[in-house]
């Protein structure tokens, strides 16, 4: 076969993508054609542990996948259940550009259903291996031949195309399984697929069983691998590279135990290192999203190409070199997969990047300030949580509102005692002016204990006028801002406000209430 050609739009993204040179030299050698692509998330993707898909949520997933350029859909097991056999049919009339495909097993029952569900596509299959001859089928080798040629010949009688699977290739004597699929593609078999069904075998390894098997096989040829042990795309590269002609994916990685080789992995690899340009990978972000809504499967946010921290970067020396040139630290741009950059702030975040963010969202912030603001930073990140846009707006505010008061009085101590049937109660430690005082006093509540504390260390005839308590974002991690108004910090009848953003409630009440007392002091120092 000859190399894919690369379209203009591949062109495109080939000058901003930048992986090892080395994988030339490899493959290089190698003569990599045409591949094609069976998606079978709706068929072997639902088999995964807990997903039970509607007819609707088949057809939504269908049409999302149909974007994307798959050659073949493989949407169910039409032999199953009625519901099933109409939920094939309901994709079958779609129009896809795909075509559609339903899993049977080797019996004419299961290829009638085909036959009914109007699907023109079917993938049979049978067992191979000793261990399922001997403990699932238990048939002899040349019973499973004449099932498997017998089924081969009643579907192409009623005009179905179809691919036929060993099942457990990979653990079946090499022998045998050449015999057996020599004597499907002579009862007109349109393709044969190799299953590494349990996710055994290594890429070397899987590369010779196709080459072996190539010697002998003329039709076009189709690898389905697991990732029980994280091979199953590198497993399917390996195979195409021998003369492997199809890969069976599913989107995020789905499947039984530990899923399939993943859709968007080997649609990205196969565009980046083999030139195939046929599919359309700028979908990809937005399918696995899609996917994942249907299914009630999460994706994992290490998740390569489709997770949330594909193209998130938080160390500062990593941001510094993405912001000067993103190749840095990223093999391609996130638009070329349907994704977007994540320039995430949290404890291991420099400069740099809190800059740029604040830059990004027209934040002029005084570079002055930025070594209190990384210090503020870091120290509501400490916990590993990452601060998001509104967060690190509120955060820099409120280091600038900081900024206009001196620290008059100073909160040396402070502890809190608060629980069920406990009757909350705080003791506060504040140093006025290189007076140390220190009180504590219960409340109704633990932020109400402490407002009792600090006004009996600093002014007994201190008034909270207001306190307005606001969650900045959702979630239980999320930063809270808490405004204050008091009244005679110094017994002057002045008022004056205060406001801090913690993680905690009552630390960040508290700071609330000592920013208050301190500008209070501030401005008569002014006076």
């Amino acid at each position: 076969m000859e190399k894919q050609q690369t379209s203009e739009s591949a062109k495109c993204w080939k000058g901003k993508i930048s992986v090892s040179p080395y994988n030339q030299l490899i493959l290089g050698k190698k003569n990599v054609g045409d591949v094609m692509l069976l998606d079978t998330t709706l068929r072997d993707g639902e088999q995964s542990p807990g997903i039970a898909l509607s007819a609707d949520d088949k057809i939504v997933m269908a049409q999302a996948i149909d974007e994307i350029g798959v050659d073949v859909m493989e949407v169910g097991f039409a032999a199953s259940s009625e519901t099933e056999k109409e939920t094939v049919r309901k994709i079958a009339r779609l129009g896809t550009k795909a075509r559609v495909c339903s899993l049977a097993r080797s019996t004419h029952a299961d290829v009638d259903a085909v036959i009914d569900s109007g699907a023109d596509y079917v993938h049979t299959f049978i067992a191979t291996s000793d261990i399922h001859l001997k403990y699932k089928l238990k048939m002899t080798r040349d019973e499973v031949i004449a099932r498997a040629v017998d089924t081969v010949e009643y579907a192409k009688s009623h005009g179905l195309y179809v691919q036929f699977s060993c099942e457990d290739a990979t653990r079946t004597e090499l022998g045998y399984l050449r015999e057996v699929y020599k004597a499907v593609e002579e009862a007109g078999a349109d393709i044969v697929n190799v299953p590494d069904t349990v996710g055994v075998i290594i890429p070397e390894a899987m590369g010779y069983l196709i080459g072996e098997l190539r010697k002998d096989i003329r039709i076009p040829m189709a690898v389905h691998c697991h990732n029980d042990l994280g091979l199953a795309v590198a497993n399917s590269f390996a195979a195409v590279e021998a003369g492997a002609d199809q890969i069976h994916v599913c989107v995020n990685g789905l499947g039984e135990r530990s899923g399939n080789a993943s859709m968007d992995e080997v649609a990205t690899g196969l565009f980046i290192n083999y030139g195939i340009d046929k599919f359309d990978i700028t979908k990809l972000g937005p399918v696995s999203k899609i996917v994942s809504r249907h299914t009630g499967y999460q994706i994992a946010y290490n998740k390569p190409i489709v997770g949330r921290n594909a193209f998130a970067h938080e160390s500062g020396i990593h941001v510094h070199g993405v912001l000067n040139n993103a190749a840095t630290y990223e093999a391609f741009p996130p638009e070329m997969v349907g994704m977007s950059r994540n320039i995430t702030i949290g404890k291991l975040s420099g400069a740099h990047s809190v800059k740029e963010r604040l830059n990004a969202m027209n934040i002029d912030f005084p570079e002055s300030m930025m070594p209190e603001l990384m210090a503020n930073i870091k120290e509501l990140a400490v916990g590993g949580k990452d601060i998001n846009n509104i967060e690190l707006a509120v955060i820099a505010e409120n280091t600038l509102w900081k900024g206009r008061s001196a620290e008059c009085v100073k909160l040396k101590e402070f502890v809190v005692v608060t629980g069920k049937n406990v009757t909350p109660t705080a003791t506060v430690t504040v140093d006025i002016e290189g007076v140390k005082n220190t009180c504590a006093q219960t409340g109704l509540g633990p932020v109400d204990a402490a407002i009792n504390a600090i006004r009996g260390a600093v002014n007994e005839k201190i008034t909270l006028e207001e306190l307005r308590l606001e969650a900045i974002t959702g979630g239980s991690d999320s930063l809270c801002e808490v405004t204050v108004m008091i009244k005679n910090a110094q017994n002057d009848g002045n008022v004056s406000a205060g406001k801090a953003v913690g993680l905690d409630i009552v630390d960040t009440s508290v700071d609330a209430i000592m920013e208050a007392i301190n500008r209070d002091y501030s401005s008569k120092r002014k006076d």
